[in-house]
């Protein structure tokens, strides 16, 4: 009984509330509330606005929202001011384990600095229910990725004629359909192979009223084949010029066992003329080292990242150009990001 008793005190302990005044603008109100991985974050609105949003109209869909697939205005959350933090829908209530520690931000789903002419504040009340402490990992036993191994991989994807292109600048040790369920998760989306499934997209998109994620990536080459995995960053696009993208195949060797993914990422910022044949390309972000930080980042707010360290090819590549003849570069390092064993993982 008493054990009980002590149980149930430490547990009201650790849960508290605190109200906040949300407004219906496009920026982030910051709650000064630092959450630890592991805790319950538990939110409840109200208000006079609609605290699900409302139906976001046509020219909404070359509009960047904080949550593409959530009403105009809904309440949404952030946890951690990272570049690569996502924002989730929170709406009427919530209530979510917190996967990573990060200070938590409020705000409503609209474009940054939009503030529309009806005006309104949610009341926002949130609590956090600490959790217990997360196991501590044997880093000895994790998986590794070799030196010898790294340096089986080439340096750089190649097109269909056999011309060098982005570098591999990141690798993750993992399950294939864990990896997956990680990067959507993560708000990644996986692009469309094809014009034709982009066709039947973009309609689809139209149609429901969000905006189009899944523009088609071009197909490069690794190991004698094309990528398994085209995965691009899910936000609706302003245009097609801006997005976070990579690509992923598979190694044809394990790290103790688990499977190994070699990735290639860059961040398109505009477009550029392709010197091979004159015709409009993307342009990416001359430092492809952002991108690579980037997409560690994305998932390590998963919480589910047990490891990340740095190695370097024996052919490093530091200052090179694309296929299509813009100039880049890098430290020369590959990151290699290593998923917590599954047991081990948050529920």
């Amino acid at each position: 009984m008493m054990k009980a008793l002590l149980l149930c005190s430490l547990l009201a302990v650790s849960a508290w509330g605190q109200k906040f005044q949300v407004p219906l603008k496009g920026e982030w109100l910051d709650t000064a509330l630092d959450l630890a991985a592991g805790s319950t974050l538990k939110v409840a609105v109200t208000g006079d606005p609609p605290a699900a949003g409302t139906q976001k109209g046509f020219k909404d869909l070359l509009k960047t929202f904080p949550v593409n697939d959530a009403g105009r205005g809904a309440v949404v959350g952030r946890i951690g001011d990272a570049a690569a933090a996502r924002p989730f829908l929170i709406g009427e209530s919530l209530e979510r384990r917190v996967p990573a520690a990060g200070r938590l931000f409020l705000g409503a789903n609209l474009p940054a600095g939009e503030s529309p002419a009806g005006t309104g504040t949610f009341e926002v009340t949130v609590t956090v229910v600490k959790g217990a402490p997360a196991p501590k990992l044997n880093l000895d036993q994790l998986p590794k990725l070799t030196q010898q191994q790294l340096d089986q991989v080439p340096n750089r994807v190649v097109d269909a004629e056999g011309t060098p292109g982005d570098r591999v600048n990141f690798a993750i040790i993992g399950a294939e359909k864990r990896i997956v369920e990680l990067l959507k998760a993560g708000g990644w989306v996986r692009v469309n192979r094809n014009k034709s499934e982009a066709a039947v997209g973009m309609v689809m998109s139209v149609l429901n009223r969000r905006g189009y994620v899944e523009l088609p990536m071009s197909e490069l080459m690794m190991f004698d084949r094309v990528q398994d995995y085209g995965f691009a960053l899910g936000d609706p696009l302003k245009n097609v010029a801006s997005r976070h993208h990579f690509r992923l195949w598979k190694a044809p060797f394990t790290a103790r066992g688990q499977e190994v993914w070699i990735g290639a990422g860059t961040h398109d910022v505009g477009f550029d003329k392709d010197q091979r044949n004159g015709k409009l390309t993307h342009r990416i972000d001359e430092d492809t080292d952002k991108e690579r930080e980037f997409i560690g980042e994305s998932l390590k707010a998963s919480g589910e990242v047990a490891q990340t360290y740095y190695l370097t090819h024996r052919n490093p590549v530091t200052k090179t150009k694309t296929a299509h003849g813009q100039e880049f570069f890098s430290d020369g390092r590959t990151l290699i990001i290593v998923l917590a064993p599954e047991a081990a993982a948050p529920q």
